[in-house]
């Protein structure tokens, strides 16, 4: 069968019974035993993103582990062991020196003890969240679930509560979608830090006790390689054997299968050849078995190649694109540092819901992260934000959630870049005002957000007379959020619309548009 020929077949076989589809997509008895997907390239090219993720627009994540005790930010697991950065010198003066109190002694002053799901989770339903992603397993190679193949695990250590489980119950609960975010694979690497030793000063040349063969299983045995991996961090599989490679398969998978998430983090792309593609196979014959054969999951990459047909949801890391993408994607970023840090200057609530509506405008997702404390609650400054967004998606969630794009994105967009290039790049971006707009779509009505409060009226050029973008007549224009008529014209220049004295919400305004050929 073509590949062209399978997709299409795939697209109609993903609502019938998993036994159907299999027969659709010209798989043998055998392979319909194995599930709708093997785990190759042309195989999962027929995977599509379900429509609750197109739909749901907006996710809250949680960074949340043993890095978060010392309350010092992303990376601490590893920057601890490099002399002279300043999470090093934070640890020398609150744990003592790493060749004696290493991170293995962190995970101990791990509390949680003010740790609520339910409550946080209630919270994130009310700010408009429609999926809630857990921490599963960061580069300390400490797991955050009761992990068959680890010891360093949180049912073990720090809280003793399963806190995947947890959150999975929570999210249910509330009627979130569940999902977990896996930093695994290049863990060999990045915590070959803690096999070193200081430079210079009275410690020089004493091991850290990552060192220490007692300890191997969290720090890694580099003894295969007969040589400790060097302290740069490439960003790749170098120098990975494949003992780990098929250890990091174990382990999720035993994730995955123990709480049946319907969406999974990859920080980075498919890892490990093969190995990445049975575990994505995996993943979405087991979600295709729980759904009557629908692939309700979805797994992501960072890598385009991997998602350019079916396959994957392609993830920007606090990045965001320059028009709309063909394809669902997602941006995920932090109000402030990955993992938690005091007194970090957090994002304002305006950055967020900016980019929220911006992103949506561009068929993508925001998946926002809320670092915890070591305590496992929300800050005072963390409330705050959240509860202003809550503010703003209460009143105008109607033209962000199930939307769709428009024809374009907005007005005063900037030139379209590559999908390659959209990473980190959301703290590069001009803020938005009243002179910037962005669309969305649903069925025949088009929201046209203005991204501030103009000053006398709104002018949204590209719904303009004549105007190639929207030919089609307006017969009525709303201010979502205000229950009075507005005043408007329809100029060559633009669609012109009078402002009510007070407006309904901070930050951007939505104007509801409905009529003929517009959308």
């Amino acid at each position: 069968m073509s590949i062209t020929r399978r997709k299409a077949l795939a697209i109609l076989a993903s609502a019938l019974p998993a036994a159907t589809s299999a027969r659709m997509l010209g798989m043998s008895s055998a392979e319909t035993d194995q599930g709708i997907f093997k785990p190759t390239r042309e195989s999962l090219a027929a995977y599509r993103i379900p429509d609750w993720f197109r739909d749901a627009k907006f996710g809250i994540w949680a960074h949340w582990g043993p890095q978060s005790a010392a309350e010092a930010g992303d990376w601490y697991a590893r920057q601890m062991y490099i002399q002279g950065h300043e999470q090093y010198e934070y640890h020398l003066k609150h744990y003592g020196h790493p060749s004696k109190s290493g991170f293995k002694d962190v995970i101990q002053t791990w509390k949680g003890d003010k740790f609520d799901p339910d409550y946080l989770l209630s919270l994130y339903k009310k700010a408009g969240a429609k999926y809630f992603v857990s921490m599963g397993v960061h580069h300390d190679n400490f797991d955050m679930w009761n992990s068959k193949h680890n010891r360093w695990n949180v049912v073990n250590m720090g809280p003793k509560k399963d806190v995947v489980g947890l959150f999975r119950q929570a999210a249910l609960k509330h009627g979130l979608r569940f999902g977990v975010s896996d930093h695994l694979w290049i863990s060999y690497k990045w915590f070959a830090t803690s096999h070193y030793s200081d430079k210079d000063g009275p410690n020089a040349g004493v091991s850290y006790d990552g060192a220490d063969p007692k300890f191997a299983d969290l720090y890694h045995d580099y003894s295969e390689l007969k040589q400790i991996p060097p302290v740069k961090l490439d960003w790749d599989e170098t120098w990975i054997p494949e003992s780990w490679k098929q250890h990091w398969l174990l382990r999720i998978k035993d994730l995955v299968d123990q709480y049946q998430p319907d969406y999974v983090y990859s920080d980075g792309s498919i890892q490990f050849a093969q190995h990445g593609l049975e575990l994505v196979s995996h993943f979405y014959n087991q979600s295709a078995k729980k759904h009557d054969g629908r692939v309700e999951a979805l797994y992501t990459s960072k890598r385009p190649e991997d998602c350019h047909t079916g396959t994957c949801l392609l993830d920007r890391e606090r990045g965001v694109l320059d028009e709309i993408w063909p394809d669902p994607w997602q941006t995920d970023t932090c109000v402030g540092n990955w993992h938690y840090k005091r007194d970090i200057e957090y994002k304002q609530p305006k950055t967020i819901i900016d980019m929220l509506v911006d992103i949506v405008s561009k068929n993508g997702n925001l998946m926002l992260n809320f670092p915890l404390p070591n305590s496992g609650m929300l800050d005072e400054r963390e409330l705050k934000i959240l509860s202003a967004i809550t503010d703003w998606t209460q009143v105008n969630g109607e033209g962000i959630f199930a939307s769709r794009p428009w024809k374009i994105s907005g007005q005063t967009a900037a030139p379209v870049s590559s999908a390659e290039n959209a990473m980190f790049n959301e703290d590069k971006r001009k803020p938005l005002t009243a002179e910037d707009v962005r669309f969305t779509t649903k069925g025949q009505t088009l929201y046209a957000f203005v991204m501030g409060w103009p000053e006398k009226a709104a002018i949204i050029a590209p719904l303009g007379i004549n105007n190639k973008y929207a030919p089609g007549k307006i017969e009525n224009v709303e201010l979502v959020g205000f229950s009075g008529k507005l005043q408007w014209t329809r100029k060559e220049t633009g669609l012109e619309i009078q402002l009510p004295e007070k407006k309904p919400s901070e930050h951007a305004v939505a104007f509801k548009i409905s009529g003929t050929g517009l959308v």
